[in-house]
């Protein structure tokens, strides 16, 4: 039997949380260039992600197999309407089809009730089908000149039903 749990990321996750960040990436997103070198984004998850933001993690049997970096905001969300941001969520390549990234969806939107945003490649045909089948609604689209991979992107917006 699989034990899952979904829980703050410590400090001595960093290492695992880098490892599925780099290994998500370059299974989701082979065409997408890179803006940093992988020791640029260890260090970067290790030093600013893990101890600075609120890191979540799905574990499966004590090892760290999703990862999700949630703005929540002080009160309410985030952004000026209350909404929180998922700003990094990321399934290791194998661990994906689970449930993983769905249950750390789950925990966004409970820590968000007003809302939530994000933003995902145009290319990433699977993220757009399952934001969509978590509520997402498409807001806007980027010719990609606004982030660090310059490549065109797609904002996303949950609203709970009334």
């Amino acid at each position: 039997m699989v034990h899952v749990e979904v829980r703050r990321a410590s400090a001595g996750d960093a290492p695992a949380v880098a490892d599925v960040w780099l290994r998500s990436f370059a299974g989701a997103l082979p065409t997408v260039r890179k803006a940093h070198s992988d020791d640029d984004v260890r260090a970067w998850i290790r030093n600013v992600v893990v101890p600075d933001h609120e890191t979540w993690v799905a574990t499966v049997d004590g090892a760290v197999a999703a990862m999700m970096v949630l703005d929540a905001g002080s009160v309410g969300g985030a952004g000026p309407d209350g909404a929180g941001e998922i700003d990094q969520l990321y399934v290791d390549p194998p661990s994906q089809g689970h449930g993983l990234g769905s249950r750390l969806v789950d925990v966004a939107k409970l820590r968000c009730p007003a809302g939530l945003e994000l933003w995902t490649f145009q290319v990433n045909l699977a993220a757009q089908r399952f934001y969509e089948r978590h509520g997402f609604v498409a807001i806007g689209r980027t010719d990609g000149s606004g982030n660090e991979e310059q490549e065109p992107d797609i904002r996303y917006r949950w609203r709970p039903a009334d």
